[in-house]
């Protein structure tokens, strides 16, 4: 049997407390299971959004959609980890990347580091965090035993050896990191060979992890050519087919996109689907389309 759908959105726009309580509450109203906050400089810091979020909604869980563990001391991230935890009542999803963007590293005047590096701290990171937070001699301690779901996001070799060995929850971004800081969108054929690669790494997991893809385009349409226009300057690389077919963007009907989204799950083994906070509300129809299944 498949794995049940859940449905993420992340919210990256800053807000007054009222404002962040009314969106979260909106979310929930929606129907979304997870509500995420990310990690950039300019945006939300995630663990405080995490707790005002558990205080304004009842349902949902709770996620960092990802934590950049450059910007973490593992100690340190720990303490944040349990603590927000516990303030959120056992709902909190520990999401961590190596970070892409070289200029945030520069602005908060922290080392960038070479990609290799920056695995390599991550790795240190998620041990030691499952050492700390395992322990229990850690104070504060987390509600969640034997430890906070962890959501590894990426999309190079080491990162999904890395995702098979540890993660709850394998997540692609349907893109890769670009020297300049950009994300440059692969092809459906392209993200196939990761999830194969990811699927042969994680072969002798005891259970398998569930797998999540972030959503970048959501339009509700009769006419796909036409909403995808705006989008192609973005991605010279590719042709309008190619763009239409990207398992990131779902464009058409609501049956359509609703089929899609099935059969994206079938070939991709994809059941979590995270979408941009723009797109929270044009996503809401899918989410009820699909409700149960």
């Amino acid at each position: 049997m498949p794995r049940p759908f859940r449905f993420g959105v992340n919210l990256m726009q800053p807000a007054t407390a009222e404002e962040w309580r009314a969106k979260c509450r909106r979310a929930e109203e929606l129907g979304y299971d997870v509500i995420l906050v990310p990690d950039h400089l300019g945006m939300p810091a995630p663990f405080p959004s995490l707790v005002a979020a558990a205080e304004a909604t009842e349902r949902p869980r709770l996620g960092t959609f990802v934590l950049n563990a450059g910007f973490w001391n593992p100690a340190l991230l720990a303490r944040e980890v349990a603590t927000t935890d516990a303030l959120t009542g056992g709902r909190l999803e520990l999401g961590l990347g190596t970070g892409y963007v070289a200029a945030e590293h520069e602005s908060a005047g922290i080392p960038w580091g070479s990609p290799r590096e920056r695995v390599d701290h991550l790795a240190r990171t998620v041990e030691e965090l499952d050492r700390l937070l395992g322990s229990e001699e850690h104070q504060p301690q987390a509600m969640q035993k034997p430890r906070v779901p962890l959501l590894i996001g990426g999309n190079g070799d080491r990162m999904l050896k890395l995702a098979a060995e540890h993660a709850d929850v394998a997540a692609f971004t349907g893109a890769r990191s670009m020297p300049d800081g950009m994300l440059e969108a692969i092809t459906a054929e392209e993200l196939g060979e990761r999830v194969a690669l990811y699927q042969e790494l994680a072969a002798g997991r005891k259970e398998p992890a569930e797998l999540n893809l972030l959503i970048q385009i959501v339009a509700i349409t009769e006419d796909r050519s036409a909403a995808i226009q705006e989008w192609l300057p973005h991605v010279p690389y590719l042709t309008e087919q190619q763009v239409l077919d990207l398992p990131i963007a779902l464009l058409g009907t609501l049956d359509e996109i609703v089929d899609q989204v099935r059969a994206q799950r079938e070939r991709y083994g994809f059941s979590y689907l995270t979408v941009l906070e723009p797109n929270m509300e044009a996503f809401g129809p899918v989410i009820e389309a699909l409700r149960g299944e």
